[in-house]
C-alpha cells in the first residue's frame, strides 16, 4: 500500500472515495438525509480545499500500487491540542475492508504523529459505527462521549477515543 499526498487537484478524488465509502459505513446508522447533508457540508470543495490550504491538516490517500487502485483516504490534523493530532477522517471503499489497510493507515498515522512532536491521537467515533471494535483492537479507547449538533436538524452522537503515543 502506498501513500499519496494530497494536493488541491485529489478533491473530486477525496470526494468520490467519501461517497462511495460513505454508503456502507453509515446507511445501517445515520438517516439518508443525514448522509447526504453531511457528505453536502463536510466532503464539499470549498470545505477540503480549505483543509489542505492549512498548514497542520494532511489527507492522504491510500493506494494499492500493485493494481493501480485508489482504497480510500485519510485526514488528520497535527497540533489540534497540545501535543495531539486529530484523526478526522479514515475512509476505505468497501472492497478494501478486512484487508489490513486500516491498520496500516493507523500504523502511518501514529508515525506521522509522532514524527511532529505530538504524543497522543485522539478520534471521534459515532457510537452505533462498528469501527470502534476495530479501533479499541489498534489500542484507542474511549475518554469520553458527547452529541454534537452539526446543523440542519442533525446530531453526531459520538464516543471520543485516544491512543497515547507516548513510550510506557
Amino acid at each position: 500500500m502506498k501513500f499519496i499526498k494530497a494536493e488541491q487537484k485529489h478533491i473530486q478524488l477525496i470526494r468520490d472515495l467519501a461517497a462511495m465509502s460513505w454508503k456502507s459505513a453509515y446507511s445501517e446508522i445515520l438517516s439518508e438525509d443525514q448522509i447526504r447533508y453531511m457528505l453536502e457540508n463536510m466532503y464539499s470543495e470549498k470545505e477540503i480545499s480549505g483543509h489542505l490550504d492549512q498548514q497542520h491538516y494532511h489527507y492522504y490517500l491510500l493506494m494499492d500500487e500493485h493494481q493501480d487502485l485508489f482504497l480510500g483516504f485519510l485526514g488528520f490534523e497535527y497540533h489540534y491540542e497540545p501535543e495531539t493530532t486529530k484523526l478526522h477522517r479514515i475512509y476505505l471503499v468497501e472492497e478494501s475492508k478486512g484487508k489490513g489497510y486500516g491498520k496500516k493507515a493507523l500504523e502511518f498515522l501514529k508515525k506521522q504523529a509522532a514524527e511532529a512532536g505530538d504524543k497522543r491521537i485522539i478520534l471521534n467515533v459515532n457510537k452505533y459505527n462498528p469501527a470502534r471494535i476495530f479501533y479499541e483492537s489498534q489500542g484507542y479507547a474511549v475518554y469520553d462521549e458527547g452529541v454534537f449538533d452539526i446543523g440542519n436538524g442533525h446530531v453526531m452522537d459520538d464516543y471520543l477515543m485516544e491512543l497515547s503515543l507516548r513510550a510506557d
